[in-house]
């Protein structure tokens, strides 16, 4: 006890293990940010990026399980990463201490500007009428861009084409002028160009519709009650972390995202704050998986 009390009394590193700039890292150095004034201790950030999260998730497992390493982690990390790789360095489910599901942002079907829809129902029924004809755009295969694209198609029946960029700047070029018909972007970056006329936003992918597009409908209301696709954000320890400072930051974490600022910083980037307990963290990476692993399957999908 009197070590968890002591608790924190240096420096805390925090990995992303994804570039700066992204989503990830924007989520992570505004929580970042924020526990350093609640906990009396600087939250360093520290990028780790490489091989879709796994080289810096990897580094946090092996930390020393002392608190003083943590780690914010995506569904591409804990539940696509397991599936898609051969050999990945670690176990989404036994090798972290989970803490809390710090935020979950949603993404929406984009396309170009002269495919002749205006909704859902009419890509589907045209991609329908042209098997394979219609390509869709990803940020890499086996990211999240590509598989929502798969489980599209598994959940609407159609067959599509795809075509992998390295990262959706530069897919949405591509997507402006026609050469690729369609893409599933995160709001954050498709947000702009859907603003400024230069793709339509057919729907979003969350449960519900986003307060950034509130004409735009969710995938669900659009005649496809199956699919969902949102991105978790987590924030992890090594194993064996004891269980009062796991408490610890997991309070701590609740208090943070749940704060006006954050919340408002959050809303910016089309994620919402969660804060929810090590447990809600531990089953929603369960589900997350098996979805995902279906998806992978189902489109045998793998890497080059």
């Amino acid at each position: 006890m009197a070590f968890a009390q002591a608790y924190p009394s240096k420096p805390i590193r925090l990995i992303i293990p994804f570039p700066p700039g992204g989503a990830t890292d924007i989520i992570g150095r505004t929580l970042a940010q924020k526990l350093s004034v609640q906990l009396g201790q600087n939250v360093i950030v520290d990028n780790k990026p490489g091989a879709g999260g796994t080289l810096g998730s990897a580094e946090a497992a092996k930390a020393a399980p002392d608190g003083y390493t943590i780690l914010l982690a995506t569904t591409s990390t804990h539940s696509i990463a397991p599936s898609l790789y051969k050999n990945i360095p670690y176990s989404a489910e036994k090798d972290f201490a989970t803490i809390s599901e710090v935020a979950t942002a949603t993404n929406v079907l984009i396309v170009t500007p002269n495919l002749p829809v205006k909704d859902v129902a009419e890509l589907v029924a045209l991609a329908k009428k042209n098997p394979d004809a219609l390509n869709f755009a990803s940020s890499g295969n086996g990211t999240i861009v590509h598989l929502q694209s798969e489980l599209f198609q598994l959940t609407s029946g159609t067959r599509l084409t795809h075509v992998p960029y390295k990262g959706t700047a530069l897919a949405i070029p591509d997507l402006i002028s026609g050469q690729t018909h369609l893409m599933f972007d995160s709001l954050v970056s498709a947000l702009p160009h859907i603003k400024g006329g230069k793709v339509k936003a057919l729907a979003v992918t969350s449960t519900k519709r986003t307060p950034l597009l509130p004409n735009v409908p969710t995938v669900i209301e659009s005649g496809l009650p199956n699919y969902e696709v949102n991105t978790y954000f987590g924030l992890f320890a090594p194993p064996g972390t004891p269980r009062d400072i796991v408490q610890r930051l997991q309070k701590e974490a609740v208090i943070a995202v749940q704060s006006a600022d954050v919340k408002e910083r959050f809303a910016s980037q089309g994620a919402e704050p969660v804060g929810g307990t090590p447990e809600a963290l531990s089953a929603l990476i369960k589900s997350e998986t098996i979805k995902w692993k279906r998806v992978i399957e189902a489109g045998q999908i793998k890497l080059d």
